[in-house]
């Protein structure tokens, strides 16, 4: 039977949880994902755990920081006074922004934190700096006519 390999089509199944056990994320809601192995649609270690599997297996494997979101960036959290944000703008603690830094490139940030005078924001990925375990079921390694999109 073949198996998953750099380069092919697979849709899977799986569930995502925390060290302590907390689950994170899971396809059971959204149905199955297909991505193809070596591009960048999900993360290195998901990819490592379904390399080699066949149709039908279910593999279990835990994904360091550095093969998931990264390890968090004390770079990427900054405090901002009150006075410099938009006379419109509300923010709340978990709320996300869009900024343009400067290079033009634009971050998601998350509001973590506000007194009276500031707010905190941070660009980390809410997941960076978790090990991160799956569990994943391949369902399909995909024929290339199967999985390309339909016109």
């Amino acid at each position: 039977m073949a198996t998953a390999q750099q380069g092919d089509t697979v849709e899977i199944d799986f569930v995502g949880w925390f060290e302590d056990g907390e689950v994170f994320d899971s396809s059971e809601e959204r149905g199955p994902i297909t991505f193809t192995i070596g591009e960048e649609a999900v993360i290195e270690g998901l990819q490592n755990i379904v390399k080699g599997m066949e149709p039908g297996e279910t593999k279990t494997g835990e994904v360091p920081p550095e093969q998931a979101y990264g390890h968090r960036r004390s770079d990427m959290v900054k405090e901002i006074e009150r006075a410099h944000l938009p006379d419109d703008m509300d923010p709340e603690v978990g709320v996300a922004l869009r900024l343009r830094l400067d290079n033009g490139r634009r971050v998601k940030a998350f509001v973590s934190k506000m007194t009276e005078e500031t707010i905190t924001i941070d660009a980390n990925h809410p997941l960076a700096g978790q090990t991160l375990t799956f569990e994943v079921t391949l369902n399909a390694i995909l024929e290339e006519e199967a999985a390309a999109p339909k016109d």
